[in-house]
């Protein structure tokens, strides 16, 4: 059920509302816009009497929601939430960022080299993974507490804020330094870590899974923001259907979809998505112009000997081509 107030109303009665809601056993959510304040209940509302509450001087409307995503919905919060991870980075609300960066950490020279490459043409945050989910068990794996080490480093020479992903619970401690921890497609339904995470004042990128509907991943999302995070960057990564040609299908319609039922920012993966380089340039483009909060592109500096999904890696060269033809794309659909 979703509430909205009128303008205006005074604190004392506001609290006092949702005082007599909360007697009712169900939880509010407050979402205190520009021009109007929304109280979202999350919880059995059955007993609640909307004629009674519509009668209110104070209210404005009453809403019953049939979405079981709450927090995630745009109807409880009609305004963008702006992920703010520094205070030149943000995503979200007009804000767009470039995330760039190897797919796996494999030494310091390595990510030293592409996070001063990345950053010199306009990537916001660099990406690097040290925990790498893998198909096959004789794949590398990443480097684990090392990696995360060569990326604080790397943190710490550009200021550049990370993201890296978690496999597992009892890897949190490692991650107090990261800036955005990120969900792999692999563990967007991994319910008890999206508690944990749930339980952090840290960013979080959601990545969709491989064969997961929209309405899904955004309970997922619904698992962290529950406990409290409510910064969550969803991302669509790409789809597993019938075709061959692509690793995955990227699903650009997601974009608009999730815009139009929920406020969080959405990044894309086309790296990931299409699994080979030739296709990232044209993929970021159309990411850029359907309207995503930022796309996060694989660069490794010698991508045919790279340890970990070289075929879908630019070259720093090549990112910077396609930063600034992302640039260009912004400027006309703003």
């Amino acid at each position: 059920m979703i509430i909205a107030l009128k303008n205006q109303v005074r604190k004392e009665e506001q609290e006092h509302l949702i005082h007599w809601l909360e007697s009712y056993g169900v939880r509010t959510h407050i979402s205190e816009g520009e021009f109007q304040t929304i109280i979202g209940l999350i919880g059995d509302t059955t007993r609640i009497d909307t004629d009674l509450i519509s009668g209110l001087d104070i209210v404005e409307s009453v809403t019953r929601i049939s979405e079981p995503f709450k927090k995630a919905n745009r109807k409880f919060h009609p305004d963008d939430t702006v992920v703010r991870v520094t205070d030149q980075v943000a995503f979200g609300g007009g804000n767009f960022q470039l995330i760039a960066g190897p797919c796996s950490v494999e030494s310091e020279e390595q990510v030293s080299v592409i996070a001063r490459a990345v950053q010199q043409s306009g990537a916001g945050v660099l990406r690097g993974g040290a925990f790498k989910p893998r198909t096959s068990p004789y794949d590398f794996q990443g480097l684990h507490e090392e990696g995360i080490r060569i990326l604080l480093e790397a943190k710490q020479r550009t200021g550049m804020p990370i993201i890296t992903e978690i496999m597992d619970i009892g890897h949190l401690p490692l991650f107090e330094e990261v800036d955005i921890i990120q969900v792999g497609a692999r563990n967007m339904q991994n319910f008890e870590l999206l508690k944990e995470l749930g339980r952090l004042h840290k960013p979080v990128l959601l990545k969709r899974g491989l064969a997961n509907t929209i309405k899904e991943l955004l309970m997922s999302a619904e698992y962290i923001m529950a406990g409290g995070n409510e910064q969550v960057i969803l991302c669509e990564r790409g789809i597993r259907t019938y075709e061959t040609y692509t690793r995955n299908t990227l699903d650009l319609s997601a974009v608009a979809v999730l815009h139009e039922l929920s406020h969080l920012p959405v990044v894309v993966d086309p790296s990931h998505a299409t699994g080979a380089a030739r296709y990232v340039r044209p993929m970021s483009l159309a990411a850029a112009a359907c309207g995503a909060d930022g796309i996060m592109i694989e660069v490794h500096n010698d991508p045919q000997h790279a340890l970990c999904d070289g075929p879908q890696s630019l070259t720093p060269e090549q990112f910077a081509e396609v930063a600034a033809a992302v640039r260009r794309v912004r400027e006309v659909i703003q």
